[in-house]
C-alpha cells in the first residue's frame, strides 16, 4: 500500500478525504505506477497532475517524499523505500507562484 496526499483543490474535485491509500502493483513501484493507480481510482484527476497527451508533470505540480523533491526524477525511477513500505506518504503539492 502506498500513501498519497494531494492538494485541497484536488481532494475537493475527487471527493477524497485526507490521505489516499493505493494498491500499486510491482516490486519497485514508480511514480508512473502511483499516478496510474491514482487516476484509475479517481478518474476525474486525469489531466490535473500530468498532461493528457505527453504524460509529463504539469508545471505547477511538485512531488515530495522522504524529505526529497522528486519532481524532476523520471516517471520510471523507483520511489524511496519509505514510500514503498507505507511509512511515508508521497506528497503531491500544487506549487505557488506570484510575487
Amino acid at each position: 500500500m502506498i500513501r498519497v496526499t494531494i492538494p485541497f483543490h484536488l481532494r475537493t474535485l475527487s471527493g477524497a478525504q485526507g490521505e489516499i491509500a493505493l494498491d500499486v502493483p510491482g516490486e519497485l513501484p514508480t511514480l508512473r505506477h502511483v499516478l496510474d493507480a491514482l487516476e484509475a481510482q479517481y478518474p476525474m484527476l486525469k489531466g490535473t497532475i500530468r498532461d493528457h497527451v505527453t504524460g509529463k508533470r504539469r508545471d505547477f505540480v511538485r512531488f515530495f517524499a522522504c524529505g526529497k523533491d522528486l519532481s524532476n526524477d523520471g516517471p520510471d525511477a523507483p520511489l524511496p523505500e519509505g514510500v514503498t513500505t507505507g511509512r511515508e506518504p508521497l506528497m503531491i503539492i500544487g506549487a505557488i507562484a506570484g510575487g
